[in-house]
């Protein structure tokens, strides 16, 4: 069961009408977007993620929105407000991995990753809430709905036999899809990355930068891109 919405305080530099929600739990997420100064409110989501089903590109895209129309919103939720739902995957020879259940499927993961490339592709779900004071992004569709994604390549070198012992005896693997966080430890395992960290890490901070400009909204600035499109995007 998801603990209670938990209010991230971030310097106050963004206008009072921006609301963002992020529907995840996730640590790394919360860090990433707390990294760059956007503000949020973190919110528990009701959506199941699917681990099979089609190409990893779209299964990461299709958690994404499921987790953004899952989100449950506070009492008072203003029209206009954003939701941002995001999943990801890493994938071996076209096969998505989950998180590791145990130390054993934590060790396949890491033997099956050692010496080659794999990608991670994360899903990214923008909604704007349509009615005041819904409480699930759901209740409030009719509002825009964006949904894209980001796909990075990690090459790790070949790993010994005590590098996947001593890496699974630390744990980090615990809750990281792929078994492994690149924040972390495991960075002593990567040769070459080509694409986003952020994505790596979590979230792909220059694709929600981007949606997020699509929505009329400039996360660098932290401003509406102008007063007229504000009012054109922005539900009353």
């Amino acid at each position: 069961m998801a603990g209670p919405m938990m209010r991230v305080a971030i310097l106050p530099r963004y206008p009072e009408d921006f609301r963002l929600f992020l529907a995840s739990q996730s640590p790394r997420r919360r860090d990433l977007l707390a990294a760059v100064g956007i503000p949020f409110d973190i919110v528990p989501s009701v959506a199941d993620e699917v681990l099979d089903g089609g190409p990893a590109t779209a299964l990461a895209e299709r958690n994404a929105l499921a987790k953004a129309r899952g989100a449950s919103l506070p009492a008072g939720t203003p029209a206009g407000a954003f939701v941002l739902g995001v999943d990801t995957v890493v994938v071996v020879d076209g096969r998505a991995l989950g998180k590791p259940e145990d130390e054993d499927h934590a060790r396949g993961m890491l033997e099956r990753l050692s010496g080659r490339s794999h990608e991670v592709v994360s899903g990214v779900a923008l909604l704007r809430v349509a009615e005041a004071g819904s409480l699930s992004a759901r209740e409030g569709a009719g509002g825009t709905e964006r949904v894209a994604h980001a796909v990075t390549t990690v090459s790790f070198r070949s790993l010994t036999p005590s590098d996947v012992s001593a890496y699974v005896t630390s744990r980090e693997w615990t809750d990281k899809a792929g078994g492994y966080a690149i924040q972390g430890r495991a960075a002593l395992f990567v040769e070459g990355i080509v694409g986003d960290y952020a994505n790596v890490v979590g979230l792909p901070l220059a694709l929600v930068g981007a949606m997020f400009r699509e929505e009329g909204f400039d996360v660098v600035t932290g401003s509406w891109r102008t007063e007229v499109w504000r009012s054109a995007r922005l539900p009353v």
